[in-house]
């Protein structure tokens, strides 16, 4: 279950670490083609939705990876999970039902992560 638990951390890590990496480097006007979420908020809110997920990136591997603060590493998967409900809320307030599907998945295995992490494969 370890190394399950550890590639889903790697794969939820790489997600995020790229979608925030756009969302934090790159203009508004350019991200709206492909989410056009970023038109109904600031670039301020866009900007912070990129930082948070970077961190969350960071957070969901390398506490675990060095052994400093590991209980960082469920905290990671539980912010996530977060951001994903918020979304999720966002996308159904919108209409926007296959966007759901994605933050659901995303959400079910940040989940799991935080499961795991905190309960019985704690570092």
């Amino acid at each position: 279950m370890n190394v399950f638990l550890w590639i889903l951390q790697i794969l939820l890590a790489a997600a995020f670490l790229m979608a925030g990496l756009l969302k934090s480097t790159q203009p508004k006007e350019k991200l709206a083609p492909k989410m056009p979420w970023v038109n109904d908020f600031s670039p301020g809110v866009v900007k912070l939705v990129g930082v948070t997920e970077l961190a969350a990136a960071l957070g969901l591997v390398l506490p675990a990876l060095t052994g400093i603060a590991v209980v960082l590493t469920p905290l990671a998967a539980l912010g996530l999970a977060v951001i994903m409900v918020l979304a999720g809320i966002y996308h159904f307030r919108k209409g926007e039902y296959s966007g759901i599907v994605v933050n659901a998945a995303f959400l079910v295995i940040a989940l799991v992560i935080a499961w795991g992490r905190f309960g019985p494969y704690a570092f």
